[in-house]
């Protein structure tokens, strides 16, 4: 296989790939309770919408017919973020696993329209590096949105998220403890007063 085989693969591959979160990014938006990050899911569906057409272009700059090839990377990274929408409860925790999930999405775009634009630099194929670039510029601008969104507040929100519960049984328990404390003197002193 030629070097240009190899980018052509790649990109079927990716376009399956697009295809696929198209499905996937309104599953994600609707489990998301945190506002910010549910308007950023719904504006990546629209610019992964607007991804797959220059994807479509750069098949037509190589003279190839616009085929898909199943793409089980991408497969394999939803399927882990819809098991995480199936098993957690919604709220802030639920949240900073879902930039995680989209995160780890956004990685595996950026290495592979990273790889197909070295390729085709190498391959002094200008139009499909120029196509290229704009959508591995704007996967970079997605992963660092997700990073503020997570770091400023999801992850933070996510770490105090059940804390008061958890305070509230801490401080019931110690009382469980004077009572049965409490129990045991009663009718240890009733013994006592049965022995007199």
């Amino acid at each position: 296989m030629t070097l240009q085989e190899r980018l052509l693969d790649e990109l079927r591959d990716l376009y399956h790939a697009e295809k696929q979160l198209l499905r996937a990014i309104p599953k994600m938006a609707k489990a998301a309770t945190h506002e910010d990050l549910r308007e950023g899911f719904e504006m990546h569906l629209e610019e992964t919408r607007e991804q797959v057409t220059p994807l479509e272009e750069v098949f037509e700059a190589m003279d190839e017919k616009v085929r898909a090839k199943n793409c089980p990377g991408m497969a394999g990274i939803i399927e882990e973020g819809s098991e995480l929408m199936q098993n957690e409860e919604p709220g802030a925790v639920m949240d900073a696993a879902l930039i995680a999930a989209a995160q780890r999405v956004e990685h595996y775009e950026i290495g592979a329209y990273g790889t197909c634009v070295a390729w085709a630099r190498l391959l002094g194929m200008d139009e499909v590096v120029s196509l290229l670039e704009q959508t591995l510029e704007e996967e970079k601008a997605t992963d660092k949105k997700l990073t503020a969104l997570a770091e400023q507040e999801v992850n933070l929100n996510a770490a105090s998220e059940g804390q008061g519960e958890e305070e509230e049984e801490e401080e019931a328990q110690p009382a469980r403890g004077r009572k049965s404390a409490s129990r045991r003197q009663s009718s240890s002193s009733r013994g006592v007063r049965a022995k007199a």
